[in-house]
């Protein structure tokens, strides 16, 4: 009998458990994201930005910051839009983002990235690029609400 009434205690423990990840995951929402940065680069580079994000018919204007390196050369402006995924408040938008990649421009090119937070906040983005930039380097980039 107590063997039963342990193992019913434990399919109740990982039900729970099933039930809020499961919750958690459905009360998450999409937002869309917009920004400008401007980059510039010489082995080390750094960028700089701002945009807006909308989340449940309200707008936040966001800052960006960057800093990359590896093989960098050049300068750049890129308008990024697309999509923020599973977050539950404008704030989790925020955080720090880091991607690898590597990619080129000159006049104009175009970038999509997909980058994920802490909070578990997933960017998907486009970006039209105007400038003149090589680049095959690690980025971080960080997006606060201002």
């Amino acid at each position: 009998m107590n063997i039963s009434s342990g193992i019913r205690s434990v399919a109740v423990a990982v039900i729970a458990a099933g039930a809020v990840s499961v919750a958690s995951v459905a009360h998450a929402d999409n937002g869309t994201i917009r920004f400008a940065i401007y980059k510039a680069a010489f082995f080390i580079g750094g960028a700089g930005g701002e945009g807006t994000l909308t989340f449940h018919g309200r707008r936040y204007p966001i800052s960006v910051g960057a800093v990359s390196g590896g093989l960098a050369f050049g300068a750049s402006k890129t308008y990024f839009h697309g999509t923020v995924r599973h977050i539950r408040r404008a704030r989790d938008v925020t955080g720090v983002y880091g991607a690898a990649g590597g990619g080129g421009a000159l006049g104009k090119g175009a970038q999509v990235i997909v980058m994920t937070n802490d909070r578990g906040a997933q960017l998907e983005l486009s970006g039209k690029q105007v400038g003149l930039q090589i680049n095959a380097d690690l980025s971080g980039m960080s997006i606060a609400l201002k």
